[in-house]
């Protein structure tokens, strides 16, 4: 959002799409929202807060019909859900690299699709790239265009690792392992009658990520007990998104968010159910 605004102060109209409480989005309401200057459409793959899956395929669809560009924010999904950039309809694709990719911080990308022109595309820096060297110009051609100065070789060798793990163990068989995880978890956290949790009930319909709320307890004061009392990490707040914890209610203390992946075991999952279990009842 915070890219989209700066682009709103330069002039930029934007229409923002509302989600219904529990932040599905319709997109037959989205596709209504198309105007004669509507360029593109940019979309958040998964929630980071419900965990929610949005209807990317069918977006896509909407906008090849209307010749839009489709930007897909995939922060929560790369390497975590299947993505198909020719059959989704995507254009550009941008991920980071630190969470399902299993790469460093500091590291990702934008994939930039065939439909897209990249020399209409202002870079956000210019600088050496290490080719046309005897030019004072700015490369025309990818990926030099956009990757001005000295590369993260480090971060990236770390980003390949992580790639290559995803790729030997399958993005399939991944996400059966987490959707199996928060299955369990979910289950064991509706258990709790203090607990309210946000986000789809249907697995398919989600990511491994869970928000959930005690009664009578701050998420803030929740997530401290977790990793002070339990040595459980997690985050609280409203996790850069204000507008989606306005859609499902929790602005402005937000939520307590716990995130899963491959690596995380069903005992885990288990401790977590029996923290949370303690401080709501107060216990220690």
């Amino acid at each position: 959002m915070r890219p989209l605004r700066d682009l709103e102060k330069k002039g930029i109209e934007m229409d923002i799409v509302p989600c219904s409480s529990e932040g599905k989005l319709n997109p037959q309401e989205l596709e209504k929202r198309i105007r004669s200057n509507t360029r593109m459409i940019v979309l958040n793959h998964a929630s980071n807060v419900t965990g929610i899956l949005l209807p990317i395929n069918e977006v896509g669809t909407i906008s090849r019909r209307h010749n839009l560009l489709f930007l897909v924010d995939a922060a929560q999904t790369a390497g975590a859900y299947p993505i198909d950039m020719e059959k989704d309809g995507i254009d550009l694709l941008a991920f980071t690299g630190h969470k399902s990719l299993y790469g460093p911080q500091g590291t990702g990308g934008l994939v930039i699709g065939e439909r897209v022109k990249e020399r209409e595309m202002i870079p956000l820096k210019q600088g050496g790239t290490g080719s046309r060297s005897e030019f004072e110009e700015q490369p025309d051609f990818l990926p030099d265009r956009f990757e001005s100065g000295t590369p993260n070789g480090v971060g990236l060798a770390g980003l390949l690792a992580g790639v290559q793990f995803v790729l030997e163990k399958g993005v399939k068989q991944i996400r059966q392992r987490e959707i199996g995880l928060i299955e369990r978890l979910i289950g064991g956290l509706k258990e709790i009658p203090q607990a309210k949790l946000y986000g789809p009930k249907n697995m398919e319909h989600r990511i491994a990520t869970l928000s959930f709320n005690l009664e009578r307890l701050s998420p803030s004061d929740v997530a401290l007990r977790l990793e002070r009392e339990f040595g459980i990490l997690c985050r609280s707040g409203l996790h850069c998104a204000p507008a989606a914890h306005r859609t499902i209610g929790t602005f402005p203390e937000g939520t307590v968010r716990l995130g899963l992946g491959a690596f995380n075991t069903d005992g885990e999952i288990e401790t977590v159910i029996e923290a949370v279990l303690i401080i709501s009842r107060g216990g220690r």
